[in-house]
């Protein structure tokens, strides 16, 4: 083939698109001049020149580095992981034991608590049975009364004569559907009260009269304890009875608060006094508002007390847990101004009676002398005021038996006196030397309940009762 022509068929190739074709001119061995080319395969097209290789080795150079950094980045995660997996891998191994020590620790607590459930429970159990005991003695006891009474008020049942009771009259048989029959029953009343008068644990008669009139104090009994408090908080504290019970309460509810410390609210309820004896409140009151002092009374349904570092009277329904009424009493002294002797911030006292609620208290125009104010017990309104004689700081506690206040002398000697009286009818005064036993030397609270016609009063941290005695008017 002409050389032109191999030359145009190689341009003919290059043109066509065989960018890698070579052309060379070299002389063959026998010293004629040979024209070659060559074009790229299917398989060499992508093959580059030899400055598109030197590129290509560099980036693949590059490539490399990029790889290798990669790698050892992910070998040395890698190493953390492994780390981190022995770690697990010891931590997992020692988990069981772990585990095993917290189940045993909280198998040990539940236990615990289990058996301090089970004594209280036991404690319950036996409290209840002690109330059953009671409960069923006095249910025998009231049975046998009024089986007595039925027998003493019930004549026509006797069979013989000698069956009436002295000083009764004897009654021959009558028809109940007699006009006559409410006449012929009130004169079967006329049974001596010494027959059906159930008498004070000591054994004399609750007054002269059988408990139900008025008349002076002539005699006060020995204390009989009826709890001891617990805690340092009982050294002096407060507690009562209803006289007039309002709904929900009974004769029975008892009220208690421990008066020492600085914000005094817990007003302890109990509704049984066995429950009281035993020390098992019923339920906790917790006052809006601190008192001050072991002046508070319960009556009608509400507590009365004197605020804490105030003049102010305040009504506490006890039954919707509200405060109902606020007073404060003119020129009142408090927190310290003039209290009875033994202390304790007892400025200012609560006191009820047959007639209702008082409070005992002195001002600066009294010159420290008692003063009694009769209060309405809805709104604390004053609605008479008298003033004593009697200088408040010398005496060591006070209370008020049928508008007649009595003053007791000493609150820390075994052998004190009812020393004084004030009788409201008449505004007189005068002294009196009616023993009365501090047999715990230290009475921080003395008040009386007409319902029940005793002393209620708190002795150094127990709770005691006096029966007393009083004159017929």
């Amino acid at each position: 083939m002409p050389a032109v022509q191999l030359l145009l068929l190689a341009c003919l190739v290059w043109g066509v698109g065989a960018r890698t074709a070579q052309f060379q001119k070299a002389n063959d061995q026998s010293g004629r001049c040979q024209y070659t080319f060559s074009v790229a395969g299917p398989d060499e097209s992508g093959c580059p020149e030899q400055g598109q290789a030197m590129s290509a080795i560099q980036d693949l150079q590059r490539d490399g580095r990029e790889q290798r950094a990669a790698l050892e980045s992910t070998k040395a995660r890698l190493s953390s992981l492994e780390a981190l997996l022995h770690r697990l891998t010891l931590g997992q191994a020692a988990a069981p034991w772990d585990t095993q020590e917290g189940l045993q620790t909280e198998l040990e607590l539940a236990y615990s608590n289990l058996v301090r459930d089970k004594s209280a429970l036991e404690e319950e159990k036996r409290r209840l049975e002690a109330e059953n005991r009671d409960l069923a003695r006095r249910l025998e006891s009231s049975s046998k009364e009024v089986a007595r009474l039925r027998r003493g008020q019930c004549p026509q049942a006797r069979s013989t004569s000698e069956d009436v009771p002295p000083g009764s009259k004897e009654v021959s048989k009558w028809n109940l559907e007699n006009v006559d029959f409410q006449e012929l029953k009130s004169e079967l009343t006329e049974v001596p009260a010494s027959r059906i008068l159930k008498e004070s644990p000591s054994s004399h008669p609750r007054s002269e009269e059988g408990g139900t009139g008025c008349g002076e104090l002539i005699w006060v009994g020995e204390p009989v304890t009826l709890r001891t408090a617990e805690t340092l908080m009982g050294k002096y504290g407060v507690w009562m009875r209803d006289p007039q019970a309002a709904y929900p309460y009974t004769q029975e509810t008892t009220w208690r608060i421990d008066t020492v410390g600085t914000d005094i609210r817990q007003v302890f309820e109990y509704d049984l006094i066995s429950q009281f004896l035993q020390g098992y409140p019923s339920k906790v009151h917790v006052l809006p508002r601190p008192l001050e002092s072991t002046g508070a009374v319960v009556y009608q349904g509400s507590l009365y007390f004197q605020g804490a570092e105030s003049r102010t009277v305040i009504r506490y329904e006890l039954y919707t847990e509200t405060l109902k009424a606020e007073k404060e009493i003119p020129g009142a002294g408090y927190h310290g101004q003039f209290p009875y002797s033994w202390g304790g911030y007892t400025d200012i006292d609560l006191a009820v009676d047959e007639t209702g609620l008082w409070v005992i208290y002195s001002t600066e125009a009294a010159k420290g002398a008692i003063v009694l104010s009769k209060l309405n017990p809805e709104n604390l309104e004053l609605e008479q005021t008298w003033e004593t004689n009697i200088r408040k700081q010398s005496v060591a506690n006070a209370f008020i038996i049928c508008s007649t206040l009595y003053t007791i002398s000493s609150y820390s000697l075994p052998d004190a006196t009812v020393n004084f009286a004030y009788d409201t009818g008449t505004g007189s005064s005068k002294a009196l030397t009616v023993p009365f036993k501090n047999r715990y030397k230290y009475s921080s609270m003395i008040d009386y309940n007409p319902l029940e016609k005793k002393l209620f009063a708190w002795d150094n941290f127990n709770m005691v009762t006096y029966d007393i005695r009083l004159s017929q008017m």
